[in-house]
């Protein structure tokens, strides 16, 4: 291996895509116990590799040579065996950083922070953030001196958050590194997990109004930092814009909402197929899971037996990446399935003329005034949990092409 991605689990990662997009070297990633990894920092049998969790700070203690930023952050995140038998050792996960907070807008200069967690990345945020000019950076961990509990008692009043630990990461969606609500004072928050593309962190920042990010833009930044010091020259600044925004839409999910009869069955199943994706209708699963038809869950379980059970879909089908989704018509009315489309997801309403939709099979579409009722109701929530509106009124084609078009400039955003 002369380059690749060190660390002791690795799952699924953007690394290798990334490094494809910068350069033509052969990129690989490698899972190996600390043990191993020291060996191979003694052999120098690579050119240059990347380090994660939870090697960093063992990769600092083993190197010849350091950078002033590898040795003010305390940890290293880039190896380069240098061709004298020397091992040089560099932190580009800062400037990835530093990129990220400008970006989302989240503004440090002067502020009290709060970094959670205690690892290598929590040295890389701490030392950025006083880079970046904080008034005060607070280290959170479960077992430190400021502990969850001290962070809401005694210092409430921090105005960054930062989450350096892997709470909310895939698989474990849904969990929160922090109870924002016991943080009235928050200005901007920031969460270096970058899967999910949302940790429920986010998504609760989100829904607070505050300028707020995942951690894929960091990712690309220190990847493209990294890839210059593996090649020996420049890689401009904008290819991390071109990445990211081409990484998002590779990834992501188009989420299909709106009424019953509008069409997200017969324009998801089109989107995916020109897309090349895989198709998942959510009544199709719930009927799958439940073995009988949706009038039938209706009638033995009432309206909020489905729900509970379409919850439990939306969360399963959305937690994983690059599908096309049709909900439900009425998916939106709780606050919990759309969040768990907008974790991963482009979330897309399709729109019909409300006497054109039509009512065979549908438990809840009565007759048209029940119809108007119904879109009086959704009609807010529908634009609440939409990037965009997408028209169904003409053309299954001219909503795919529409659709894909506002995916695209959601996912580049």
């Amino acid at each position: 291996m002369q380059y690749g991605l060190i660390g002791a689990k690795l799952g699924h990662s953007y690394s290798p895509a990334i490094h494809a997009q910068l350069s033509d070297y052969d990129y690989r990633l490698c899972e190996l116990t600390e043990d191993a990894f020291v060996d191979l920092m003694k052999s120098r049998g690579f050119k240059g590799l990347n380090v994660t969790i939870p090697y960093k700070v063992v990769a600092f203690n083993h190197c010849d040579a350091l950078s002033d930023v590898a040795r003010e952050v305390g940890c290293v995140n880039t190896l380069i065996a240098r061709p004298d038998g020397t091992l040089y050792g560099h932190n580009t996960d800062i400037g990835g950083f530093i990129a990220l907070s400008k970006r989302a807008g989240v503004v440090i200069a002067g502020k009290k922070c709060a970094i959670l967690g205690s690892g290598g990345t929590s040295l890389t945020a701490r030392t950025a953030c006083r880079r970046l000019g904080a008034r005060e950076v607070v280290i959170v961990s479960r077992s430190g001196p400021v502990d969850y509990e001290a962070l809401y008692r005694d210092h409430a009043d921090v105005e960054v958050l930062v989450n350096t630990t892997p709470v909310g990461m895939y698989p474990n969606n849904g969990r929160a590194a922090a109870d924002i609500s016991r943080l009235p004072n928050l200005t901007g928050v920031l969460d270096v997990v970058y899967n999910p593309d949302k940790t429920a962190l986010i998504l609760d920042a989100e829904a607070r109004g505050l300028p707020c990010a995942g951690g894929l833009y960091m990712l690309v930044g220190q990847a493209r930092e990294a890839a210059a010091l593996f090649m020996g020259r420049d890689i401009p600044e904008s290819e991390t814009d071109r990445i990211y925004g081409m990484l998002r839409a590779e990834a992501l999910n188009v989420v299909l909402v709106g009424m019953p009869g509008s069409g997200k069955t017969s324009v998801g199943e089109a989107l995916a197929r020109r897309m090349g994706r895989e198709y998942v209708d959510c009544d199709a699963e719930i009927v799958k899971r439940a073995g009988m038809s949706i009038p039938d869950i209706f009638a033995s379980q009432g309206e909020a037996g489905f729900r509970d059970l379409e919850a439990r879909v939306i969360a399963d089908v959305c937690r994983e990446k690059s599908r096309v989704v049709a909900t439900g018509g009425g998916a939106v009315l709780r606050d919990e399935n759309v969040r768990a489309m907008r974790q991963n997801g482009v979330v897309l309403m399709l729109a019909r003329d409300i006497d054109a939709l039509p009512m065979d099979g549908r438990p809840l579409s009565s007759g048209r005034e029940a119809l108007r009722r119904m879109w009086t109701v959704r009609e807010p929530k529908y634009r609440a949990a939409a990037d965009a509106c997408i028209d169904n009124d003409t053309t299954i084609d001219a909503a795919v092409t529409a659709a894909m078009e506002a995916y695209h400039e959601a996912a580049h955003r």
